[in-house]
């Protein structure tokens, strides 16, 4: 009967691995296990390897969680298996503070105690609900069906109704921090000197295996990495990867600088898309009613395009009746017509007369431009009218849309319904001469569709009309890259041309000639950290010159020698190696380094956080252990000059001893060329798109020499907390300590290994982590049993000589073989089967097995116990350092033969079931058992399995250990003297699975799984074994008998080496009243 709901839990087995937990991590820290020095003589250090793995430092506006640990876990695991093997073996933690999120939450703090007192009364939570839920319905009133701003408004909604938690006070209330110390926070120096010592407490608690001396803080808070960055950026400066331009970027108005990835709350990888906006003059008689004050005044409707080079073929120019519409005065007097959203970017791009505020001289409804007459650059038809669609996103581009029904299948049925809808004409006051004359202008002539391709493929998916949106998405697939790769211009100068050749042209022509302007906004809504929207601003700041060509080329070359474990993973490196180009690396605002060159500027958060493993190797020589730089430092930071850089990383000139203290710097030198370049970086794969590829760029800016370029990137996806999205909001959201708290680090890191080791989003299971606390500590139970036996001399001492020893032995060899491959390609999901699972299955087959064989051999116990360290064996040392375990090499026979034994032990289990059971119809009579049993075994192959195994032999290539394809064999079968037998199409159909089943086995066993022969003796394994078989199958007597011609041709011919057949003698059993009699039946089972 299970408890109670409310009865209190046993955490008895988890508080023991708690405490076993803190003993072993407070010896660790006493001993020092993890601090590691690179070997002071050079010999030493040739050696033997070494292993330097790192992680992003994780920024530090709050506690680590399970996804945190997720992605370090693969680290930790990396390093402690390398360290077990005897590598020198460096992980390094460090902690980032760059940036604009700790200053913006700051900032958030100081205002909502301005706002609302010190503590703060906030409004109650149906305020905060009803301005969220306000908020949320004016964005979805303007968002398509594909527009994330409505994730953004869920989340605001949802937080709202948490009441405080939507505000940064209650979030600080929320992550634990008292009350009373909250306002501190309103300092961003606060931040640094709270969170990093908690992160690092919590990394410990999970038991990474860190040399915390190397720890750091980011920003000019420590001087020495102050130092160091400043050191990066001159560098890079001085080599010309740095310049000062003019550039699009995205960008928040409230902050007033460019907004990176970890500047924003959301729209993380979204970047500037650049348009061209079309100036479609308006008739000046059309300024009349809501327009009317425009008069005299040259006004445009503003179009943005991607194709410029379908203008030719304009017949209209759509609105959305509803939407909401302003005219902007630019600084060169032209008025534009667009949407306030658009004209906010625009104000950010050198238009307007004042950055950031654009002149609205006049706002209407969509309506007041329907019926408006335009002319359109390069269209054909010189007059053409504004008329609806209702499909007009108001949150992309400007809201006035271009209108080609030649190669828009959107334009083409949405003019369609114009025309053939009356009613739908009337309802919003379009005239017939403002749609019925105009037709198709053919403009692009692409192979596969002809001179228009919108009516064709339109036709061709018979598509109804301009809400039939699967169907269009389907057509506008089909043509629209086509047009570009494809297309040859039908009209304008260019007429003649590839539409690729032709399009940039067209474009430069139209900006040249004023006809139209380029604009760009955010691919996507992009939110800052401090919670406004960002625009896309034309920014003069300083740019690192990502996607130069010969820069590039040097990245390329870097990765194509990397391992990055997936494929997955690898190909999203090449596709943001292909676009990524010049990269905002200045702030004007934030924590971080002063530009050295330019100290108005901050140097970004993600451009000071490329070659900091470098830092990881000198940090704890220079900052005596202190992650801030500032209480025990070796020399003034002053001293770390670019020229005491230079000579440590670039190995130049060394400054004269009176400048630098030359011992110091030979003992940086030393750990900097030992552990450089480092071996691995673990990280979720979100950081493929900016952090990661950044850290290429520039590790092959820096350094010339190819071997100090980075090895090896492991990348991971997001973690799934029991299988859903981890969210605060929800509840559904776990700290790392909270993880350690409940389940203790061993069954949090037994659950993190098992999430995952794929690019896809991985599953923590709580299930899993407290099934791990019962498996640990019934192993750590079994281990105190074993141990007493020992002393106790309980186990037995004869030679570990009998099969299931022998077994066992194999078994511990297998799983050490194959553990070890999993940890060396960074599968740990599969190294927890092969190492734990398997292990135990194989221990507790073992136990059964050995049962009543005298019991388990000691020496295969303590084999198998060899790593259990501490107070049960008593050993001096560390787990940690003690030596991944050595085996010999598989046994691939006495694989076969345990398999074997199983198999048949399985087999003969079914048939006695089948042949003791009662009949299904009739009466069922007494009932019945097996008196014994004759297992059947066959000496070689003959027949066609001969000449097969012959043909297989044959097409073997031993150097490549592999077979030519499937269809080959079969033919070179078809030509042998098989095809002169009579019953040759029935023997071909059990040909193929024969071929099958010896191709996988030679694929396991080698080429000896094609002998004639069976690989190993199985009278042999039965013989020795015939009494577990008994036992097993709960049969008195088993006969085991070799196939000879005396016993062909009764079913025991069907016996093949390896695969016994086998019959029963079965009797009634007799009960009081019957004749004694006695039924014999054999039955024969493969």
């Amino acid at each position: 009967m299970s408890a109670p709901a409310d009865a209190p839990r046993n955490t008895a087995r988890r508080d023991l691995l708690l405490d076993l937990q803190r003993r072993a991590q407070a010896r660790w820290e006493e001993t020092k296990a993890f601090e590691v020095d690179a070997p002071a003589r050079a010999s030493e250090a040739e050696s033997e390897a070494k292993f330097f793995g790192n992680f992003p430092y994780p920024y530090m506006n709050g506690l680590l969680h399970l996804g945190h640990a997720f992605s370090l876990s693969k680290l930790e695991f990396a390093s402690a298996y390398h360290r077990l093997k005897g590598d020198r073996t460096l992980f390094p933690f460090a902690f980032h503070c760059t940036g604009m999120p700790i200053k913006a939450c700051a900032d958030k703090i100081t205002k909502e105690i301005a706002q609302y007192g010190n503590p703060p009364v906030f409004p109650d939570e149906s305020e905060l609900a009803a301005a969220a839920e306000a908020k949320a319905a004016k964005e979805a009133a303007n968002a398509g069906p594909t527009d994330p701003t409505k994730f953004v408004a869920k989340k605001s909604k949802a937080s709202a109704k948490k009441g405080t938690q939507s505000t940064q006070w209650g979030i600080m209330q929320a992550s634990g921090i008292p009350e009373d110390e909250i306002p501190s926070f309103a300092d961003s120096m606060h931040w640094l000197n709270y969170f990093p010592p908690l992160a690092k407490r919590d990394v410990a608690a999970m038991g990474c295996q860190v040399d915390w001396r190397r720890s750091f803080i980011t920003t000019d808070a420590n001087p020495f990495y102050d130092a160091f960055v400043r050191w990066q950026f001159n560098t890079l400066k001085k080599i010309g990867k740095i310049v000062k331009a003019k550039r699009y970027a995205v960008y928040s108005p409230i902050d007033g600088q460019p907004c990176a990835d970890h500047d924003r709350a959301s729209g993380e990888g979204v970047g500037p898309q650049e348009y061209l906006l079309i100036k479609m003059a308006v008739y000046e008689e059309c300024l009349t009613g809501d327009l009317a004050p425009l008069k005299g005044k040259k006004v445009f409707l503003a179009a943005a395009t991607l194709r410029p080079e379908t203008m030719y073929g304009q017949t209209n120019c759509w609105i959305l009746p509803d939407g909401d519409y302003g005219a902007y005065e630019l600084a060169n007097g032209e008025v534009l017509v667009m949407c306030e959203r658009a004209a906010l970017n625009l104000s950010y791009q050198e238009q307007f007369a004042e950055e950031g505020k654009p002149k609205c001289l006049l706002s209407f409804k969509g309506q007041a431009l329907i019926g408006c007459a335009v002319e359109s650059p390069r269209a054909v038809l010189k007059k053409i009218y504004c008329l609806p669609m209702m499909t007009i996103l108001m949150n992309k581009g400007t809201g006035v849309v271009t209108s080609v029904p030649s190669d828009s299948p959107d334009d083409f049925m949405a003019l369609s319904d114009l025309k053939a809808k009356a009613g739908l004409r009337e309802k919003f006051g379009v005239k017939d001469e403002w749609v019925m004359p105009f037709e198709v202008v053919p403009c692009i002539n692409i192979p596969e569709f002809g001179d228009a391709c919108a009516p064709k493929v339109c036709a061709e998916l018979k598509i109804q009309s301009q809400n039939d949106r699967t169907k269009l998405d389907e057509a506008k697939h089909r043509t629209y890259l086509k047009g570009f790769t494809d297309g040859i211009m039908l009209l304008g100068e260019h007429k003649g041309k590839p539409v690729k050749e032709a399009k940039p042209i067209i474009r430069q022509e139209m900006i040249d000639d004023k006809t139209g302007l380029v604009y760009s906004e955010p691919e996507r809504t992009v939110m800052s950290r401090s919670g406004g929207e960002c625009v896309v601003a034309l920014t003069d700041q300083w740019y690192l010159e990502y996607g130069e060509e010969s820069w590039k080329l040097r990245a390329d070359k870097c990765l194509e020698n990397m391992n990055c474990y997936h494929e997955e993973a690898r190909n999203g490196f090449i596709h943001t190696l292909g676009w990524l180009r010049q990269w905002a690396c200045s702030r004007s605002f934030g924590l971080g380094t002063r530009m050295p060159w330019d100290p108005q500027y901050l140097i970004e958060s993600l451009s000071d956080s490329t070659i900091y493993m470098a830092y990881y190797t000198v940090a704890h020589l220079l900052q005596g252990g202190d992650m801030f730089g500032n209480a025990r430092p070796s020399v003034e930071p002053e001293l770390m000059t670019d020229a005491v850089w230079d000579a440590i990383f670039l190995g130049t000139k060394k400054p004269d001893e009176n400048v630098f203290p030359r011992d110091l710097l030979d003992r940086m030198i030393n750990e900097f060329n030992y552990w450089y370049p480092f071996d691995l970086r673990v990280s979720g794969k979100d950081l493929i798109q900016n952090h990661l590829s950044f850290a290429i760029y520039n590790h092959t800016a820096i350094w010339e020499d190819e071997k100090m370029w980075p090895r090896a990137f492991r990348t991971n996806g997001h973690l799934l907390l029991n299988n859903e999205k981890m969210s605060k909001s929800t509840g559904n959201f776990k700290t790392l300590k909270q993880a350690i708290e409940e389940f203790s680090a061993d069954a949090m890191r037994f659950s993190l290994a098992d999430a995952g080791d794929t690019v896809e989003d991985a599953n923590f299971v709580e299930d899993t982590a407290n099934a791990a606390i019962l498996r640990l500590t019934k192993e750590i139970a079994w281990y105190e049993e074993q141990n007493a036996d020992i002393e106790a001399d309980k186990l037995r001492k004869t030679a570990p000589n009998k099969f299931i020893d022998r077994v066992f032995a194999n078994a511990m060899n297998i799983a050490i073989a194959q553990t070890q491959a999993n940890y060396e390609n960074m599968m740990f999901r599969e190294a927890l089967k092969t190492g734990f699972y398997d292990l135990q299955s194989a221990r507790d087959a073992y136990r059964l097995m050995s049962a009543e064989e005298g019991g388990m051999q000691v020496d295969l116990v303590k084999r198998f116990m060899e790593h259990i360290y501490g107070q049960l064996l008593m050993k001096e040392g560390s787990v940690t350092n003690a030596g991944f375990p050595v085996g010999e090499p598989e046994d691939t026979a006495l694989t076969a033969a345990n398999k074997y034994l199983g198999d048949l032990i399985t087999n003969m289990r079914k048939g006695i079931a089948k042949c003791t059971a009662p009949p299904k119809k009739g009466p069922k009579g007494p009932p019945k058992s097996v008196k014994s049993a004759t297992v059947f075994i066959a000496s070689e192959f003959v027949g066609w399995r001969a000449i097969c195994l012959g043909i297989l032999s044959e097409c073997y290539e031993a150097k490549m250990k592999s077979f030519p394809p499937v269809p080959e064999i079969l033919e070179k079968v078809k030509g042998s003297e098989l095809a002169g037998d009579a019953n040759f199409k029935n023997v071909m159909k059990m040909v193929m699975p024969f071929i099958k089943y010896k191709m996988d086995e030679t694929n396991v066993a080698g080429v000896s799984a094609l002998s004639l022969k069976s690989i190993f003796n199985e009278i042999d394994v039965l013989s020795e074994n015939i009494d577990f078989i008994k036992r097993a199958l709960h049969v008195p007597e088993v006969r085991i008998c070799l196939t000879t011609s005396d016993n062909v041709g009764s079913k025991a011919d069907e016996a093949t080496p390896g695969s016994p057949a086998f019959e029963f003698e079965v009797v009634e059993d007799v009960t009081e009243g019957n004749n004694l009699a006695e039924g014999l039946a054999r039955v024969l089972l493969n």
